[in-house]
């Protein structure tokens, strides 16, 4: 059994105590939080469990595992003191706030063999397994673009503006699915009410290849939109995770493009085919990322959203604050 110690009891804690606690492999010892109202909480939902307002439980010899769920600007802090300590580490996303953090966080969990875990939760939804199927497989062809819009009247952060807020979804999933080839990103973002984080933001990673990425983040928009469209040589995917009878749609559609001497250089004409809507395991995402986590633990196996993922992640998200200070300047990546 790992011990578990759970470190933030807000918006996302409840869930992880929630899997941690039915995870039959796990012993979630204790929770801690800042806030007197969240601890009556979780003491009452979970007695078994010691609540504390010490937010320092990296140095606790009777826990195996620290799961740090709180602010991203604590982070750092929290998961080198538990890993310094010998501790599995859990953290949310984003991992950090600079690359400079990340990879000290990578390499001290590399110098003592431990499990380092990002909490990229979409990547272990039943949508995304099957994207990265299709992908893998070829299905969709030689990849174009993805297109993604992420808009909501949403949770102002008061320590994070909307990218690294909502992006860190859509750059896991593109690093995941399009791999960690990302060449450069340019990022165009406003603010409208005088706190210095933007809360409207347009990004565009450039990949080699002519393949294209571009992100609509939104926390004013009057409804709530969660699509993306991966356009292939082959066949183009539409994922639609607020559709939960079909979140994804194939498309057979295309260009097909041919040469025509004498009357045109080049003749592109649509293409235009069946759609399907394959079945999609409809599973609780942060279950199967859970079990994933103890299995890595327990076989050494390191996890396809690593510390060394969440630096990718990390430093997409650092081009794009240099983007917005340079009025949207391309950033070329490391």
């Amino acid at each position: 059994m790992l011990r578990v110690g759970l470190v933030g009891y807000g918006y996302w804690g409840p869930n992880l105590a929630r899997n941690f606690n039915s995870n039959p492999d796990c012993n979630l010892v204790r929770i801690s939080d800042i806030s007197e109202k969240r601890r009556k909480l979780a003491a009452q939902t979970y007695p078994h469990a010691e609540v504390v307002a010490d937010t320092n439980l990296a140095t606790a010899t009777d826990l195996d595992v620290i799961v740090v769920t709180t602010p991203v600007f604590t982070h750092y802090q929290l998961a080198k003191a538990a890993l310094e300590n010998g501790k599995h580490v859990w953290v949310e996303k984003p991992m950090t706030s600079n690359t400079d953090q990340a990879r000290e966080l990578v390499n001290l969990a590399e110098s003592k063999a431990l499990t380092l875990l990002v909490d990229h939760t979409f990547l272990f939804t039943g949508a995304v397994q099957k994207m990265k199927t299709l992908v893998d497989e070829g299905v969709l062809g030689d990849l174009y673009y993805y297109d993604s819009v992420r808009i909501n009247l949403g949770i102002f952060q008061h320590d994070i503006n909307v990218i690294w807020d909502l992006a860190p979804h859509d750059f896991s999933v593109m690093d995941h699915l399009l791999g960690p080839s990302a060449r450069a990103v340019a990022a165009h973002g406003c603010g409208h009410f005088n706190t210095g984080l933007e809360d409207v933001a347009y990004i565009t990673v450039f990949y080699d290849s002519n393949l294209l990425a571009h992100l609509h983040l939104n926390w004013l928009s009057p409804v709530k939109i969660r699509r993306t469209v991966v356009g292939g040589s082959k066949r183009m995917l539409v994922w639609d995770d607020l559709n939960p009878e079909e979140r994804i749609k194939i498309y057979d559609k295309g260009m097909e493009v041919t040469t025509r001497e004498g009357l045109y250089h080049v003749l592109a004409t649509p293409r235009v085919g069946q759609m399907y809507a394959p079945v999609v395991p409809d599973v609780e995402a942060l279950k199967n990322e859970v079990e994933y986590f103890v299995k890595c633990i327990h076989t050494r196996q390191k996890p396809v959203n690593s510390g060394e993922a969440g630096l990718r992640i990390v430093s997409l998200l650092e081009a794009t604050d240099k983007s917005l200070a340079a009025s949207g300047k391309i950033i070329k990546m490391n």
